[in-house]
């Protein structure tokens, strides 16, 4: 029975290792450190805190765009998503999609 218990314990804490494996906390990072500089209006776009940056540079940007839906894009500016994406030094590149914004051509 004890090894039952142990072997159910350890199947329940891997499969928590691998759904941890989801952007939910960069998400959340996210959503603390960098609403107020990503939402709409469009303008003023205000420079980021420093730890809007920090969570800018450790978060899984690809599996956050993939989360972006057409409510997300109606709350998040996707312009001051590129603006925050670039002061903090981890820009988009010209063409990358995030949800359905694709990020213009350089210049644009």
């Amino acid at each position: 029975m004890a090894k039952l218990l142990l072997g159910l314990l350890l199947v329940l804490s891997v499969a928590g290792t691998m759904s941890a494996g989801d952007c939910d906390g960069d998400r959340e990072d996210m959503i603390q450190e960098c609403k107020k500089y990503e939402m709409f209006p469009v303008e003023p776009k205000i420079p980021p805190s420093a730890a809007c940056c920090t969570v800018w540079q450790k978060a899984d940007i690809p599996c956050l765009c993939k989360k972006v839906t057409k409510e997300v894009e109606k709350v998040w500016c996707m312009e001051k998503v590129l603006y925050v994406s670039n002061y903090c030094k981890r820009p988009f590149k010209p063409g990358y999609k995030c949800g359905s914004f694709t990020v213009p051509p350089l210049g644009q």
